[in-house]
């Protein structure tokens, strides 16, 4: 993810070698546990080493404190979220909207939800960071991705395509948090997952310019 941290929550050292990135996963996947084990107030950088089978000095090599290491991880996660989204544009290039639409909802809300507890966990913790950065990066890097594939489509065009863009991108992405923040149940996914993909596809027929 292209994002300069704040100061204060810049790691201290980005891996270079192939050990070091061994290392770093193992403290991302440890943070991830003891998250979901202990809770985000719980959750301190001894406890994260000591999961990680590392001592707090290593982990100190790379964070110098637990904002430091929610902030990292967090853009790893978002790094994963942006890259499932623009391969799916991708792969969709000059293709019909609707197959555009299945696409970016099934990458996005897949991605969200093969580790639902885990999301759910860094949802909440950015309540303790400042992600600007982090969330504009984002941000740029789907945006580019979905509007490349939505003004190539065989049977669409759009008069102000960056404003039909955010819009849809904002309607999915706000399903889906509320979704992790209503804490809706299982059974009722896959429905509101159909609906969502029926409103944008009516919001983007209704958006398009008329065939003249």
């Amino acid at each position: 993810m292209a994002a300069t941290p704040p100061r204060h929550l810049s790691p201290r050292k980005r891996p270079r070698q192939a050990r070091a990135a061994v290392t770093l996963d193992a403290i991302f996947e440890a943070t991830v546990q003891v998250l979901l084990a202990e809770g985000l107030h719980r959750l301190t950088t001894t406890r994260v080493a000591e999961r990680a089978g590392l001592s707090v000095g290593t982990l100190y090599q790379y964070f110098p404190h637990k904002q430091a290491l929610l902030y990292a991880l967090n853009e790893r996660y978002l790094d994963i979220v942006a890259e499932r989204v623009e391969q799916a544009c991708r792969d969709r290039q000059g293709a019909s909207t609707s197959e555009m639409v299945a696409g970016l909802v099934t990458a996005y809300w897949q991605a969200k939800t093969e580790r639902r507890a885990v999301t759910r966990a860094l949802y909440q913790s950015v309540v303790e960071l400042d992600n600007a950065a982090l969330v504009e990066a984002f941000a740029r890097r789907v945006d580019a991705a979905t509007i490349a594939m939505l003004g190539s489509a065989c049977d669409a065009r759009y008069a102000d395509l960056a404003l039909v863009n955010s819009t849809l991108l904002t309607v999915v992405f706000g399903t889906v948090r509320n979704l992790f923040e209503r804490n809706l149940p299982a059974r009722l996914e896959s429905d509101i997952r159909s609906q969502l993909t029926k409103m944008c596809l009516s919001y983007l027929e209704a958006a398009r310019v008329p065939e003249t």
